[in-house]
Order: structure tokens, then C-alpha cells, then sequence
């Protein structure tokens, strides 16, 4: 790691690491990949650096390996858009997985695999079966929001954005309801090691012994209904896709598919349900304009998930030698799409660090990826966002922040692990 991001503690201080400052420190020093940035909420002076002095820039030295940030807005739907010069494969992380050890899905392939293993289950989040999800969501939400104690404080983020992502996911599986939270583990597990992600959450070894377990839990799953008629179920519809029927065969691959639904279908919406309490206690004229009219929620749901960015960012890789801005790419070097940095670019979008509920154009922003690995399922987390604001807005006055936010350690997951909050009932 750089000198310059080896941050040091005070032993005599409770305060956190003092970090260098991204406007005077040299640029060869600027690594964005440390996740120090993400768990402190300390990242946006660097990416604002890189956009305005070397957008493509160069990383030599890294935890990861060399790699290129590319932190302006058109220039990352640039590299999303041309899979053909940047591959997906083989990994969508900036940390590579062992050798011996390398998942695959549909999101770490280019077509055509990645287009017919992706067909098989993209029929989960057509526009029919979300009208017939919209009623069990909302039943859902109205009872995690009704169960909340008043007058206490709560962490936000396991009571209500882990609980419903978790029976959401349960529900697309037909996955045990009594096992759901398994589910959630096995999300945190997949991309909770240092040499992945910079988390500090598990080892390597760890991370293989439980997403065995995964493996073996879904294998039982798969084994069960195999004979059976199709269903609506994501399992069921991998059985049942002539692409995919014999993937269980291929343990790499089904264990691959199965945590990219799984974390595809659990962090961007866990994550931007706790975003949002997050931008409207911070910004609270927003929140007022939000309770004096609620017809805006649509908007604002496209707001927090720019906002909030629940994802940092997107690997590909060169499959040729190509330039972007000026700057020679080798065929085999890393290219990080930042996110997180694309969705702050203020020659894209106005305003980009102010949280704005009526932004015009709102749904212009890059959380959700562009080109043939667009997320499949961002119209269910617009839906299950919009639901969960109406029904908050229905009991609640405000959603309170009552502490610092928890946020989890990684350079992938832009998330949170503890909201403490208070709810205030209307009237």
C-alpha cells in the first residue's frame, strides 16, 4: 500500500486515522481501492481529484494488483457499453479469486454465454410477475414496519433493510422461510475477504468451508425439484432453461450464479433502504418537502440509489490494447469502473454531492450499470424502494438517525451494518 494511504491510528486518541489530503498529495498516491476510504466515508475528496486531474488514471501498486480507475461519468458507460474490448471475464471484483477456486455466473461472462444463462431466470423480474410480487411486498412491509418498538432505539438495518431483502429473496428462491437468513450470510460471505474486496470480515479458508455449505444446501434444493412441474422460481427456472439444466453438474458455475442472484437480489436494495434514512436525516429540508409530498417518492427512489451508489464499482478487463482519454491501455490490465466516483461527476449531473428529491432526470445514473450487464433486476428494487417509503410515510413522521452510521468495511459493498434509529409515529 502507498505510504500515503497507510493510515496510522493515534494510540492516545479515540479520533479515526488522519488521512492525507487529496487536493496537495502526489497522484501516483491516490489509491482509491483501500477500503480505509469506504468504512470512514472519506472517499469523496480522492475520486474528485482523479475526475478533475487524471480521470483514466493508473494505479501501479495495490493489495489488488496494478489497475485503472476510471472515475468520470461518460467514460465509464464508455467501458460498460463495449464488452467487446472490455471483458467481464473472469472477474467483475477488483480482487481476483484463488486459482484453484474461481466462480463463474452470467455477470463474469461475455456473450453469448452471458446472454442465455442470464435468459433462463430473467423471466423472475418481468413486468407480470412483478405486479403479482407488489401486494406480497407490501404485506411484508407493513408488517416489518409495524413490529418496530416506538420510543426505543433499533439498528435500522437488521430490523428492517436486511428482514425484508432477506423474505424477498426467500420468496424468488422458494427458499425455507425459516432458513432466510442464510441467505444474507452467505451474501456477506462471498465478498467478505481481504484479498476480494479489502474486508476484514473472514479468511479465505472460512469463506470456502460456508459457501460449500451454500452449495450444498441449494444442490438439495435442486435435487428436490427436478422431476417436479416448473415453477416460478429461480431454481425451478434454472432446472427448466436448455442452457442451464445441467448447471448443478458444474459446481463453480452453479455456486457462481446462485451468489450473484443471491447478492445482486440482497445489497443494492438493503443498502439503499438504509441510504435513504441516512440522506433525509442529513438533509432535512428534503425530508420536509418528502412529507409535504409524497408523490415525489418515484424520483426520490432514483435519487438515493445515486446517492447512496450501493455498489462502488465494476471490474473489466482489456481484451485488446485500446486508448481511453489519451491513455494507453494494455490488453490484460484491470479496469475499475467507479461508480461511485461517476455518480459525483458534475459535468453529468448537477449538483452531484447534494441529495435532491425532485432532481430532474433522477434515473440518470450509473448504479445500475449500462450495456448487456445492466442489473436484471432494477426495476424490483426500484419497487420494493417506493413501497417501503409510501408505508413509512403512512406511520411514521420521521425515521430518526440517532448515531453515526456503521459502514461496512470493503471497496465493493457501499453499505451500512448498523443504523441506530428512532421512529416517531405521526401525530
Amino acid at each position: 500500500m502507498s505510504e500515503a494511504l497507510d493510515l496510522k491510528k493515534d494510540p492516545s486518541t479515540d479520533l479515526p486515522p488522519v488521512q492525507p489530503d487529496p487536493e496537495t498529495m502526489p497522484l501516483e498516491a491516490i489509491d482509491v481501492s483501500n477500503p480505509d476510504l469506504f468504512v470512514n466515508d472519506t472517499w469523496h475528496g480522492y475520486f474528485a481529484r482523479l475526475r478533475q486531474d487524471d480521470p483514466v488514471h493508473y494505479q501501479a501498486e495495490s493489495p489488488f494488483g496494478p489497475f485503472w480507475s476510471v472515475t468520470r461519468f461518460e467514460d465509464i458507460v464508455h467501458v460498460d457499453k463495449h464488452h467487446e474490448i472490455f471483458s467481464s471475464e473472469p472477474s467483475i471484483l477488483i480482487g481476483d479469486n484463488p486459482e484453484d477456486f474461481e466462480l463463474e455466473s452470467f455477470i463474469t461472462r461475455d456473450p453469448p454465454v452471458h446472454d442465455v444463462q442470464r435468459k433462463a431466470v430473467q423471466g423472475v423480474v418481468a413486468p407480470r410477475n412483478l405486479a403479482e410480487l407488489e401486494p406480497i411486498i407490501r404485506g411484508r412491509v407493513q408488517a416489518i414496519l409495524d413490529g418496530l418498538p416506538v420510543g426505543e432505539t433499533f439498528n435500522w438495518v437488521d430490523r428492517v433493510s436486511i428482514e425484508l431483502t432477506t423474505q424477498m429473496l426467500a420468496t424468488l428462491f422458494d427458499f425455507p422461510f425459516e432458513d432466510r437468513r442464510l441467505l444474507t450470510h452467505w451474501s456477506d460471505v462471498a465478498l467478505a475477504t481481504p484479498e476480494l474486496t479489502g474486508s476484514d470480515g473472514i479468511t479465505e479458508e472460512q469463506r470456502r468451508v460456508e459457501l460449500g455449505e451454500c452449495l450444498a444446501y441449494f444442490t438439495r434444493l435442486w435435487k428436490e425439484r427436478e422431476h417436479q412441474p416448473p415453477k416460478f422460481d429461480l431454481i425451478s427456472m434454472l432446472i427448466h432453461g436448455d442452457a442451464t439444466k445441467d448447471m448443478v453438474n458444474q459446481p463453480f458455475v452453479f455456486l457462481g450464479n446462485l451468489l450473484l442472484l443471491i447478492i445482486g437480489g440482497n445489497d443494492t436494495t438493503r443498502n439503499s433502504i438504509s441510504g435513504g434514512i441516512v440522506a433525509l436525516n442529513r438533509n432535512p429540508d428534503e425530508y420536509r418537502k418528502l412529507r409535504a409530498n409524497p408523490a415525489l417518492i418515484p424520483n426520490m427512489v432514483s435519487e438515493i440509489i445515486r446517492w447512496q451508489t450501493p455498489l462502488a464499482h465494476m471490474r473489466r478487463t482489456a481484451k485488446e490494447d485500446t486508448e481511453l482519454r489519451g491513455k494507453q491501455i494494455r490488453k490484460g490490465d484491470k479496469v475499475i469502473m467507479w461508480y461511485v466516483s461517476g455518480n459525483r461527476d458534475a459535468d453529468v449531473i448537477d449538483r452531484p454531492d447534494d441529495f435532491i428529491i425532485d432532481r430532474p432526470n433522477a434515473r440518470h445514473h450509473l448504479s445500475f450499470g449500462f450495456g448487456v450487464h445492466r442489473c436484471m433486476g432494477n426495476r424490483l428494487a426500484e419497487m420494493q424502494l417506493k413501497i417501503v417509503w409510501e408505508e413509512i410515510l403512512k406511520r411514521f413522521h420521521t425515521v430518526e438517525l440517532v448515531g453515526e452510521p456503521v459502514r461496512v468495511r470493503s471497496n465493493f459493498v457501499k453499505g451500512y451494518s448498523e443504523l441506530p434509529v428512532r421512529v416517531h409515529p405521526i401525530g
